[in-house]
Protein backbone atom coordinates (compact mmCIF):
# COMPACT_ATOMS: atom_id res chain seq x y z
CA UNK A 1 0.00 0.00 0.00
CA UNK A 2 1.90 3.02 -1.27
CA UNK A 3 0.86 6.52 -2.28
CA UNK A 4 2.52 6.96 -5.65
CA UNK A 5 3.34 9.90 -7.90
CA UNK A 6 0.41 8.90 -10.10
CA UNK A 7 -1.88 9.07 -7.06
CA UNK A 8 -0.57 12.56 -6.29
CA UNK A 9 -1.26 13.72 -9.86
CA UNK A 10 -4.79 12.35 -9.56
CA UNK A 11 -5.24 14.30 -6.31
CA UNK A 12 -4.10 17.50 -8.05
CA UNK A 13 -6.53 16.78 -10.87
CA UNK A 14 -9.25 16.16 -8.28
CA UNK A 15 -8.98 19.61 -6.70
CA UNK A 16 -8.92 21.21 -10.16
CA UNK A 17 -12.07 19.35 -11.19
CA UNK A 18 -13.73 20.27 -7.88
CA UNK A 19 -13.09 23.98 -8.44
CA UNK A 20 -14.22 23.79 -12.07
CA UNK A 21 -17.37 21.97 -10.95
CA UNK A 22 -18.19 24.80 -8.54
CA UNK A 23 -17.68 27.38 -11.26
CA UNK A 24 -19.84 25.46 -13.75
CA UNK A 25 -22.63 25.06 -11.18
CA UNK A 26 -22.66 28.79 -10.54
CA UNK A 27 -22.57 29.49 -14.29
CA UNK A 28 -25.53 27.18 -14.96
CA UNK A 29 -27.62 28.75 -12.20
CA UNK A 30 -26.79 32.29 -13.39
CA UNK A 31 -27.68 31.31 -16.99
CA UNK A 32 -31.08 30.04 -15.85
CA UNK A 33 -31.82 33.30 -14.01
CA UNK A 34 -30.50 35.38 -16.93
CA UNK A 35 -32.80 33.63 -19.43
CA UNK A 36 -35.81 34.08 -17.16
CA UNK A 37 -36.06 30.41 -16.12
CA UNK A 38 -36.31 31.27 -12.44
CA UNK A 39 -37.77 27.94 -11.33
CA UNK A 40 -34.87 26.03 -12.88
CA UNK A 41 -32.43 28.54 -11.40
CA UNK A 42 -33.85 28.09 -7.91
CA UNK A 43 -33.85 24.30 -8.30
CA UNK A 44 -30.22 24.32 -9.46
CA UNK A 45 -29.12 26.41 -6.48
CA UNK A 46 -31.17 24.24 -4.13
CA UNK A 47 -29.58 21.03 -5.39
CA UNK A 48 -26.14 22.62 -5.12
CA UNK A 49 -26.74 23.75 -1.53
CA UNK A 50 -28.27 20.42 -0.52
CA UNK A 51 -25.33 18.45 -1.92
CA UNK A 52 -22.64 20.61 -0.37
CA UNK A 53 -24.38 20.78 3.03
CA UNK A 54 -24.67 16.98 3.22
CA UNK A 55 -21.02 16.60 2.23
CA UNK A 56 -19.87 19.11 4.85
CA UNK A 57 -21.90 17.27 7.51
CA UNK A 58 -20.22 13.97 6.72
CA UNK A 59 -16.78 15.58 6.51
CA UNK A 60 -17.14 17.22 9.92
CA UNK A 61 -18.49 14.06 11.55
CA UNK A 62 -15.51 12.12 10.20
CA UNK A 63 -13.11 14.73 11.57
CA UNK A 64 -14.77 14.39 14.98
CA UNK A 65 -14.53 10.60 14.85
CA UNK A 66 -10.86 10.73 13.84
CA UNK A 67 -10.02 13.18 16.63
CA UNK A 68 -11.90 11.09 19.18
CA UNK A 69 -10.08 7.98 18.04
CA UNK A 70 -6.76 9.79 18.45
CA UNK A 71 -7.72 10.87 21.96
CA UNK A 72 -8.12 14.54 21.04
CA UNK A 73 -11.02 16.88 21.60
CA UNK A 74 -13.03 18.30 18.74
CA UNK A 75 -11.89 21.77 17.73
CA UNK A 76 -14.39 24.56 17.10
CA UNK A 77 -12.33 25.81 14.17
CA UNK A 78 -13.23 22.65 12.25
CA UNK A 79 -16.94 23.33 12.79
CA UNK A 80 -16.54 26.94 11.60
CA UNK A 81 -14.52 25.80 8.60
CA UNK A 82 -17.24 23.37 7.51
CA UNK A 83 -19.97 25.96 8.07
CA UNK A 84 -18.05 28.14 5.61
CA UNK A 85 -18.00 25.19 3.14
CA UNK A 86 -14.23 24.77 3.50
CA UNK A 87 -14.09 21.18 4.72
CA UNK A 88 -13.28 19.71 1.31
CA UNK A 89 -10.51 22.26 0.73
CA UNK A 90 -9.05 21.39 4.15
CA UNK A 91 -8.97 17.73 3.21
CA UNK A 92 -7.40 18.44 -0.16
CA UNK A 93 -4.71 20.57 1.49
CA UNK A 94 -3.80 17.68 3.79
CA UNK A 95 -3.69 15.19 0.91
CA UNK A 96 -1.61 17.45 -1.34
CA UNK A 97 0.84 18.44 1.40
CA UNK A 98 1.40 14.96 2.84
CA UNK A 99 0.90 13.19 -0.47
CA UNK A 100 3.66 15.24 -2.10
CA UNK A 101 6.04 14.20 0.66
CA UNK A 102 5.09 10.52 0.43
CA UNK A 103 5.26 10.43 -3.37
CA UNK A 104 8.44 12.44 -3.99
CA UNK A 105 10.52 12.66 -0.81
CA UNK A 106 9.72 9.77 1.52
CA UNK A 107 12.15 6.87 1.46
CA UNK A 108 11.84 3.83 3.71
CA UNK A 109 15.64 3.55 3.72
CA UNK A 110 16.17 6.96 5.28
CA UNK A 111 12.96 7.48 7.25
CA UNK A 112 11.93 5.06 9.93
CA UNK A 113 8.24 4.89 10.73
CA UNK A 114 8.26 1.49 12.37
CA UNK A 115 7.55 2.95 15.77
CA UNK A 116 4.53 4.88 14.60
CA UNK A 117 1.09 3.42 15.02
CA UNK A 118 -0.16 4.63 11.63
CA UNK A 119 1.54 3.98 8.35
CA UNK A 120 1.88 7.42 6.67
CA UNK A 121 1.07 5.92 3.28
CA UNK A 122 -2.13 4.42 4.64
CA UNK A 123 -3.09 7.69 6.33
CA UNK A 124 -2.85 9.60 3.05
CA UNK A 125 -4.64 6.84 1.11
CA UNK A 126 -7.46 6.78 3.66
CA UNK A 127 -7.87 10.56 3.35
CA UNK A 128 -7.96 10.23 -0.44
CA UNK A 129 -10.66 7.57 -0.08
CA UNK A 130 -12.64 9.85 2.23
CA UNK A 131 -12.42 12.61 -0.38
CA UNK A 132 -13.46 10.23 -3.13
CA UNK A 133 -16.53 9.17 -1.18
CA UNK A 134 -17.48 12.76 -0.35
CA UNK A 135 -17.19 13.67 -4.02
CA UNK A 136 -19.34 10.64 -4.85
CA UNK A 137 -22.04 11.88 -2.47
CA UNK A 138 -21.90 15.39 -3.85
CA UNK A 139 -21.96 14.50 -7.52
CA UNK A 140 -25.00 12.24 -7.12
CA UNK A 141 -26.91 14.55 -4.80
CA UNK A 142 -26.13 17.60 -6.91
CA UNK A 143 -24.99 16.48 -10.36
CA UNK A 144 -27.75 13.98 -11.20
CA UNK A 145 -30.70 16.34 -10.51
CA UNK A 146 -28.92 19.13 -12.37
CA UNK A 147 -28.31 16.82 -15.31
CA UNK A 148 -32.03 15.99 -15.40
CA UNK A 149 -32.82 19.71 -15.48
CA UNK A 150 -30.33 20.35 -18.30
CA UNK A 151 -31.74 17.50 -20.39
CA UNK A 152 -35.31 18.65 -19.68
CA UNK A 153 -34.64 22.23 -20.81
CA UNK A 154 -32.74 20.95 -23.86
CA UNK A 155 -35.59 18.68 -24.99
CA UNK A 156 -38.39 21.11 -24.15
CA UNK A 157 -36.91 24.37 -25.47
CA UNK A 158 -34.29 23.05 -27.89
CA UNK A 159 -30.56 23.74 -27.87
CA UNK A 160 -29.43 27.35 -27.61
CA UNK A 161 -25.69 26.70 -27.89
CA UNK A 162 -23.15 23.93 -28.36
CA UNK A 163 -22.09 24.42 -24.73
CA UNK A 164 -25.33 22.76 -23.62
CA UNK A 165 -24.37 19.52 -25.34
CA UNK A 166 -20.85 19.76 -23.96
CA UNK A 167 -22.09 20.40 -20.40
CA UNK A 168 -24.45 17.40 -20.56
CA UNK A 169 -21.74 15.05 -21.87
CA UNK A 170 -19.23 16.28 -19.29
CA UNK A 171 -21.80 15.80 -16.51
CA UNK A 172 -22.54 12.21 -17.58
CA UNK A 173 -18.85 11.36 -17.78
CA UNK A 174 -18.07 13.07 -14.45
CA UNK A 175 -20.81 11.17 -12.62
CA UNK A 176 -19.71 7.86 -14.14
CA UNK A 177 -16.03 8.50 -13.47
CA UNK A 178 -16.71 9.39 -9.82
CA UNK A 179 -17.96 5.84 -9.25
CA UNK A 180 -14.85 4.39 -10.92
CA UNK A 181 -12.57 6.70 -8.94
CA UNK A 182 -14.20 5.69 -5.68
CA UNK A 183 -13.94 2.01 -6.54
CA UNK A 184 -10.21 2.42 -7.23
CA UNK A 185 -9.59 4.41 -4.04
CA UNK A 186 -11.71 2.05 -1.94
CA UNK A 187 -9.82 -1.08 -2.93
CA UNK A 188 -6.47 0.65 -2.52
CA UNK A 189 -7.38 1.65 1.05
CA UNK A 190 -8.29 -1.92 2.06
CA UNK A 191 -5.26 -4.25 2.21
CA UNK A 192 -7.37 -7.43 2.01
CA UNK A 193 -9.01 -6.44 -1.28
CA UNK A 194 -7.68 -6.97 -4.78
CA UNK A 195 -6.95 -3.73 -6.60
CA UNK A 196 -8.97 -2.54 -9.56
CA UNK A 197 -5.93 -2.35 -11.81
CA UNK A 198 -5.50 -2.28 -15.54
CA UNK A 199 -7.09 -0.09 -18.19
CA UNK A 200 -9.66 -2.61 -19.48
CA UNK A 201 -11.42 -3.22 -16.11
CA UNK A 202 -11.60 0.51 -15.43
CA UNK A 203 -12.96 1.34 -18.88
CA UNK A 204 -15.46 -1.53 -18.74
CA UNK A 205 -16.72 -0.38 -15.35
CA UNK A 206 -16.84 3.22 -16.58
CA UNK A 207 -18.88 2.39 -19.70
CA UNK A 208 -21.23 0.20 -17.66
CA UNK A 209 -22.02 3.15 -15.41
CA UNK A 210 -22.04 5.71 -18.24
CA UNK A 211 -24.47 3.84 -20.50
CA UNK A 212 -26.89 2.70 -17.80
CA UNK A 213 -26.92 6.20 -16.27
CA UNK A 214 -27.43 8.05 -19.56
CA UNK A 215 -30.28 5.71 -20.56
CA UNK A 216 -32.03 6.19 -17.23
CA UNK A 217 -31.56 9.97 -17.37
CA UNK A 218 -33.15 10.12 -20.81
CA UNK A 219 -36.02 7.93 -19.59
CA UNK A 220 -36.58 10.24 -16.63
CA UNK A 221 -36.62 13.30 -18.86
CA UNK A 222 -39.16 11.66 -21.19
CA UNK A 223 -41.42 10.96 -18.24
CA UNK A 224 -41.03 14.57 -17.09
CA UNK A 225 -42.14 15.73 -20.53
CA UNK A 226 -45.11 13.36 -20.45
CA UNK A 227 -46.26 14.16 -16.92
CA UNK A 228 -44.26 16.00 -14.27
CA UNK A 229 -46.34 14.67 -11.37
CA UNK A 230 -45.94 11.04 -12.43
CA UNK A 231 -42.20 11.53 -12.93
CA UNK A 232 -41.73 13.10 -9.50
CA UNK A 233 -43.86 10.37 -7.90
CA UNK A 234 -41.74 7.65 -9.55
CA UNK A 235 -38.45 9.25 -8.45
CA UNK A 236 -39.69 9.76 -4.89
CA UNK A 237 -41.03 6.21 -4.79
CA UNK A 238 -37.68 4.80 -5.94
CA UNK A 239 -35.92 6.98 -3.34
CA UNK A 240 -38.23 5.60 -0.66
CA UNK A 241 -37.49 2.02 -1.78
CA UNK A 242 -33.75 2.77 -1.65
CA UNK A 243 -34.05 4.06 1.91
CA UNK A 244 -35.98 0.94 2.90
CA UNK A 245 -33.25 -1.20 1.34
CA UNK A 246 -30.59 0.65 3.35
CA UNK A 247 -32.57 0.12 6.58
CA UNK A 248 -33.16 -3.53 5.71
CA UNK A 249 -29.41 -4.05 5.33
CA UNK A 250 -28.89 -2.39 8.75
CA UNK A 251 -25.90 -0.33 7.66
CA UNK A 252 -23.41 0.64 10.37
CA UNK A 253 -21.35 3.27 8.62
CA UNK A 254 -21.62 6.27 10.98
CA UNK A 255 -20.85 6.63 14.67
CA UNK A 256 -24.05 8.53 15.55
CA UNK A 257 -27.66 7.55 14.93
CA UNK A 258 -28.51 10.86 13.26
CA UNK A 259 -25.62 10.63 10.79
CA UNK A 260 -26.47 6.98 10.08
CA UNK A 261 -30.02 8.06 9.26
CA UNK A 262 -28.68 10.76 6.94
CA UNK A 263 -26.34 8.22 5.37
CA UNK A 264 -29.24 5.89 4.59
CA UNK A 265 -31.17 8.77 3.01
CA UNK A 266 -28.16 9.53 0.80
CA UNK A 267 -27.80 5.82 -0.05
CA UNK A 268 -31.45 5.72 -1.10
CA UNK A 269 -30.97 8.77 -3.31
CA UNK A 270 -27.94 7.28 -5.09
CA UNK A 271 -29.83 4.01 -5.63
CA UNK A 272 -32.37 5.95 -7.69
CA UNK A 273 -29.68 6.43 -10.35
CA UNK A 274 -27.27 3.50 -10.00
CA UNK A 275 -26.73 0.27 -8.10
CA UNK A 276 -24.02 -0.31 -5.55
CA UNK A 277 -23.27 -2.70 -2.75
CA UNK A 278 -23.57 -1.02 0.64
CA UNK A 279 -22.36 -3.83 2.89
CA UNK A 280 -19.95 -5.93 0.86
CA UNK A 281 -22.37 -8.82 0.56
CA UNK A 282 -23.09 -11.03 -2.43
CA UNK A 283 -25.04 -8.77 -4.78
CA UNK A 284 -25.85 -11.11 -7.65
CA UNK A 285 -29.53 -11.41 -6.74
CA UNK A 286 -30.13 -7.76 -5.63
CA UNK A 287 -28.30 -6.41 -8.69
CA UNK A 288 -30.27 -8.67 -11.03
CA UNK A 289 -33.55 -7.50 -9.47
CA UNK A 290 -32.41 -3.88 -9.65
CA UNK A 291 -31.68 -3.93 -13.36
CA UNK A 292 -34.75 -6.03 -14.18
CA UNK A 293 -36.82 -3.28 -12.55
CA UNK A 294 -34.76 -0.69 -14.45
CA UNK A 295 -35.48 -2.41 -17.78
CA UNK A 296 -39.20 -2.75 -17.00
CA UNK A 297 -39.46 0.89 -15.92
CA UNK A 298 -37.66 2.03 -19.08
CA UNK A 299 -39.95 -0.06 -21.29
CA UNK A 300 -43.00 1.29 -19.45
CA UNK A 301 -41.88 4.88 -20.04
CA UNK A 302 -41.25 4.18 -23.73
CA UNK A 303 -44.70 2.61 -24.10
CA UNK A 304 -46.26 5.71 -22.53
CA UNK A 305 -44.15 7.85 -24.83
CA UNK A 306 -45.45 6.03 -27.94
CA UNK A 307 -49.07 5.87 -26.77
CA UNK A 308 -49.32 9.43 -25.45
CA UNK A 309 -46.50 11.41 -27.11
CA UNK A 310 -45.79 14.88 -25.73
CA UNK A 311 -46.74 17.76 -28.06
CA UNK A 312 -43.20 19.14 -28.11
CA UNK A 313 -42.01 16.16 -30.18
CA UNK A 314 -42.34 15.52 -33.85
CA UNK A 315 -43.22 11.92 -34.68
CA UNK A 316 -40.07 11.69 -36.82
CA UNK A 317 -37.97 11.77 -33.66
CA UNK A 318 -39.79 8.94 -31.86
CA UNK A 319 -37.62 6.15 -33.26
CA UNK A 320 -34.41 8.13 -32.73
CA UNK A 321 -35.28 8.89 -29.10
CA UNK A 322 -36.26 5.28 -28.43
CA UNK A 323 -32.94 4.07 -29.85
CA UNK A 324 -31.11 6.69 -27.75
CA UNK A 325 -32.65 5.14 -24.63
CA UNK A 326 -32.68 1.42 -25.47
CA UNK A 327 -29.22 1.12 -27.05
CA UNK A 328 -27.25 2.63 -24.12
CA UNK A 329 -29.21 0.49 -21.67
CA UNK A 330 -28.43 -2.64 -23.70
CA UNK A 331 -24.74 -1.69 -23.99
CA UNK A 332 -24.57 -0.84 -20.29
CA UNK A 333 -25.89 -4.25 -19.28
CA UNK A 334 -23.43 -5.91 -21.68
CA UNK A 335 -20.54 -4.02 -20.09
CA UNK A 336 -21.91 -4.94 -16.64
CA UNK A 337 -21.90 -8.65 -17.55
CA UNK A 338 -18.41 -8.41 -19.02
CA UNK A 339 -17.06 -6.58 -15.97
CA UNK A 340 -18.46 -8.98 -13.38
CA UNK A 341 -17.81 -12.01 -15.54
CA UNK A 342 -14.21 -11.23 -16.49
CA UNK A 343 -12.66 -8.14 -14.90
CA UNK A 344 -14.15 -7.90 -11.40
CA UNK A 345 -11.38 -8.28 -8.77
CA UNK A 346 -12.06 -11.50 -6.92
CA UNK A 347 -12.20 -11.22 -3.19
CA UNK A 348 -9.66 -12.97 -1.07
CA UNK A 349 -11.25 -12.58 2.34
CA UNK A 350 -9.97 -15.96 3.35
CA UNK A 351 -6.36 -14.95 2.77
CA UNK A 352 -4.85 -12.98 5.59
CA UNK A 353 -2.62 -10.12 4.50
CA UNK A 354 1.07 -10.42 5.28
CA UNK A 355 2.25 -9.01 8.57
CA UNK A 356 5.38 -6.88 8.50
CA UNK A 357 7.85 -7.03 11.38
CA UNK A 358 5.34 -8.67 13.67
CA UNK A 359 2.79 -5.89 13.20
CA UNK A 360 -0.68 -6.70 11.90
CA UNK A 361 -1.80 -4.95 8.77
CA UNK A 362 -4.11 -2.09 9.65
CA UNK A 363 -7.65 -2.70 8.53
CA UNK A 364 -9.47 0.01 10.51
CA UNK A 365 -10.78 2.01 7.57
CA UNK A 366 -14.29 3.42 7.87
CA UNK A 367 -14.83 2.88 4.14
CA UNK A 368 -14.78 -0.91 4.59
CA UNK A 369 -18.41 -0.53 5.66
CA UNK A 370 -19.27 1.02 2.29
CA UNK A 371 -18.13 -1.49 -0.30
CA UNK A 372 -19.21 -0.44 -3.77
CA UNK A 373 -19.05 -3.35 -6.16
Amino acid sequence: MKYTKWNFMMSVLGIIIYIIDLIVDLWVSVRFFYTGQYVFGVLTVSFMLFGTLVVQCFSYSWYKADLKKAGQESQHCFLLLHCLQGGIFKRYSFVLKNGYYMAFKYSSKTDNFLEEQIDPNKEVIDRVTDLSMLRLFEIYLEGCPQLLLQLYTLMEHGPTSFSQYAAIMVSCCAISWSTVDFQIALRKSLPDKNLLSGLCPKLTYFFYKLFTLSSWMMSGVLLLLLNVKIALFLLLFLWFLGIIWAFKNQTHFCASISMEFLYRIVVGFILVFTFFNIKGQNTKCPMSCYYIVRVLATLGILIMFWVCPPPVFNSDYFILISITIVLPLFLGIIFLIVYYGIFHPNRREDKKPDEIDGKPVQRDCRIRYFLME
